[in-house]
């Protein structure tokens, strides 16, 4: 009987397993299919983006579970997707750029699966402070952003084309979490706070705080100026309403940010991923202002190449029409 019933007891927990992995969908059973996905460090853009893309798609094809993972940023993520230790990863435009280049490394095999949203950048500084250009910021406490991050190295290409370093220009500050930089403007530990896209959530923290913001983007002699070093970077734009009391559209320039596939991701999970998230994009659009810019045409108008783009997904583009 002891036997009997400890053999009962496996067949249970077995079938307890089985269903909690599966659901019935009239005769079939539906395997969860986990996705990991790398963001950056908490406080950041890309753990807020992260986090409601998969609560969108899990919501939309319920048989995915795509589970975000907080990482130090894209100069982490890179290497974890090389490795096969994540399955997608978002990723700065420069860092991306700087990968499938070859700069300073060699060069990777990882695939788009989309394009997340643009990255203007700009400079937020209190709106009592003195600052008024960039210029102005030369020999003063700047935080540059997360270590491990893109937001650095968008600066450093930026400041390159006005001939200034960053890290011997200014006062560079490197933080260990994205989320700690607005404190630091309000309290005057750093004049300026580095940053990049609309909706960001650092010049959220410093807009709506007490002292209220000020933007420092390139003017658009500095911006002639840095795309003739480095025209990858694309003239953007912060549409006016972007942050608390922005109430002038703000020009400056950047690239697009990335969610990027491992090297061997299949074919056919590329493909439904492209098809759920391309489906739900006006969903998505609600959750958050950022992943209106998520869109089939904006991911092959933003790679570099479109060879680039997962084989999955450019079959998905083609039968949408996205593409040829």
């Amino acid at each position: 009987m002891k036997l009997h019933s400890l053999i009962m007891l496996g067949v249970a927990l077995f079938a307890g397993a089985a269903s909690a992995q599966n659901r019935e969908d009239g005769d079939k059973a539906i395997s969860k299919m986990t996705i990991s996905l790398g963001t950056a460090t908490p406080g950041g853009g890309f753990p807020l983006y992260g986090n409601a893309f998969a609560e969108v798609m899990n919501a939309a094809d319920p048989s995915l579970a795509i589970a975000p993972r907080n990482t130090k940023g894209s100069n982490e993520n890179i290497p974890l997707l090389e490795k096969g230790e994540l399955d997608l990863a978002l990723v700065a435009g420069e860092p991306a750029y700087e990968a499938f280049a070859g700069i300073g490394r060699a060069k990777v095999a990882l695939k788009i699966l989309t394009a997340i949203y643009s990255n203007p950048g700009m400079f937020v500084v209190r709106a009592d402070s003195p600052y008024k250009t960039i210029r102005d910021l030369v020999g003063q406490p700047v935080a540059f952003g997360a270590r491990g991050s893109g937001l650095p190295i968008l600066a450093r290409y930026v400041l390159d084309g006005l001939a200034l370093k960053q890290d011997e220009d200014f006062k560079a500050i490197y933080l260990d979490r994205a989320g700690d930089g607005p404190a630091l403007v309000e309290d005057g530990r750093v004049a300026a706070l580095w940053g990049a896209g609309i909706g960001w959530p650092g010049f959220a923290a410093v807009a709506s705080s007490a002292s209220g913001a000020r933007f420092i983007a390139p003017d658009s002699d500095e911006i002639a100026r840095i795309r003739a070093k480095h025209s990858f970077l694309k003239p953007l734009t912060v549409p006016a309403g972007s942050y608390p009391k922005q109430t002038e559209p703000i020009a400056s320039l950047g690239s697009w940010s990335f969610v990027l596939t491992r090297e061997d991701l299949p074919d056919d999970v590329a493909y439904r991923l492209a098809k759920t998230l391309h489906g739900v994009e006006a969903v998505f659009c609600k959750k958050l202002a950022q992943a209106c810019e998520t869109t089939a045409a904006n991911t092959v108008a933003a790679a570099l190449r479109p060879e680039l783009i997962h084989p999955g997904v450019m079959k998905y583009f083609r039968e949408i029409g996205v593409v040829k």
